[in-house]
């Protein structure tokens, strides 16, 4: 169990290496210049508005077993009803390279099916009869499986074999269209079965290991990663349009503050223009010591979330009404309980922030910090004021 729990763990999308060669240059926690553009005129009151005009998102990251078997489906739903909750994230494709829906046509010839969500359409009614805003994430370039199907579509180290990152791990090429097709196709489908957003992780350059050795389809710098990911979200953009579906793109945590892409292509200005939300992962235990001068990130989790955040408000201006950031709801290094977690909801509502989604890599979240009566005491005082004068006209 405990290989089980760690194998799952790993799966969260994480901060990696290239979070930890970050510089104190890169994190002085001065306003810090994005490579597509400096530090930017914020109006409160405009990004205010966009962000009340929307209803806030309250979410939980769900595993596709956890949402795709009925008895553990029906067993999250009864916890979700007595909570603050009102968004799932579904896993749909992971970085094992697996996809979770049937109907994605290159699943079933490339033998990438794993049917752990076999009855889509169910599963999203079910939710939907709950009152959950559905999400979809797809992991778009690290896979495990389709470059030993088709090497041609993979990053590959000098000689011509398939790069693998230190754990082993294998990428799609971010510069190969066909690469893009394969994920579309995932998202289409998603899409078409009626969830309500797509949700692009691993949107990045491999970092964990020798990427030096990387060798792409196209000239590889700073440069041309970026504008190359801005080219795929414009695309993306294009290929959902009929099916009105929201896009958004998880990003390191850090991104809120480094001064450049990080070495993964991810500027948080320039995915903001072309993405609905954007998703930091903001996991403490990710962040390493002496970071905003903590000595233990992992300890403080309210401060780590306050200077982020802080930091991503002077970048971008009123896009900053797009963030909405995963949030730590698990034990890494230091146990995480309904204390860590409200501290973490509550910096991000200080910081004008009332979306946020939390990640645990199981399904187990603290919900004495997520019931109606620990959120009104502790983050909102208001929080059901609205529903409860809607119910007693």
């Amino acid at each position: 169990m405990l290989e089980i729990a760690l194998i799952l763990l790993l799966a969260a999308p994480t901060a990696s290496s290239a979070q930890l060669s970050l510089s104190a240059a890169d994190v002085s926690g001065q306003a810090p210049v994005s490579t597509a553009s400096a530090t930017v005129a914020v109006s409160t009151t405009a990004i205010r508005a966009k962000i009340f005009s929307e209803t806030p998102v309250r979410g939980i990251h769900v595993t596709c077993w956890g949402a795709g078997l009925k008895d553990r489906r029906a067993g999250l739903i009864g916890k979700i009803k007595n909570s603050v909750i009102n968004t799932v994230v579904v896993d749909i494709k992971e970085t094992d390279g697996k996809i979770y829906i049937p109907g994605v046509e290159k699943a079933h010839r490339y033998g990438t099916y794993r049917p752990a969500i076999p009855e889509p359409e169910e599963m999203l009614g079910d939710f939907k009869e709950a009152g959950l805003y559905t999400v979809a994430r797809i992991v778009v370039f690290k896979d495990r499986s389709l470059p030993l199907k088709r090497r041609d579509l993979a990053v590959l180290a000098p000689g011509g074999n398939l790069w693998r990152s230190d754990n082993g791990a294998t990428w799609l090429d971010p510069y190969n269209k066909e690469a893009w097709e394969y994920a579309l196709d995932v998202a289409e489908r998603a899409a078409a079965l009626g969830f309500g957003e797509i949700q692009f992780d691993y949107l990045r350059y491999p970092s964990e290991g020798k990427t030096a050795l990387c060798r792409y389809s196209k000239p590889h710098n700073a440069e041309n990663a970026v504008a190359n990911l801005k080219e795929f979200l414009i695309y993306a953009r294009g290929r959902l349009k009929p099916y009105n579906v929201k896009i958004s793109v998880d990003v390191f945590g850090l991104t809120t503050t480094a001064k450049h892409d990080m070495g993964i292509g991810q500027d948080l200005a320039a995915i903001a223009e072309y993405a609905d939300y954007i998703c930091p992962m903001m996991y403490p235990s990710h962040y390493y010591s002496g970071v905003y001068n903590l000595a233990s990130p992992n300890s403080r989790p309210y401060k780590v979330v306050d200077r982020g955040l802080r930091d991503a408000f002077k970048r971008l201006g009123e896009d900053y009404a797009k963030l909405r950031p995963f949030l730590q709801d698990f034990s890494l290094g230091r146990h995480y309980g309904p204390h860590e977690v409200r501290a973490q909801i509550i910096a991000a509502r200080k910081n004008l922030l009332e979306s946020w989604v939390l990640w645990n890599p199981g399904n187990r979240y603290n919900w004495a910090a997520l019931t109606p009566q620990s959120y009104r005491a502790f983050v909102d005082p208001e929080y059901g004021e609205e529903a409860a004068s809607e119910k007693a006209k």
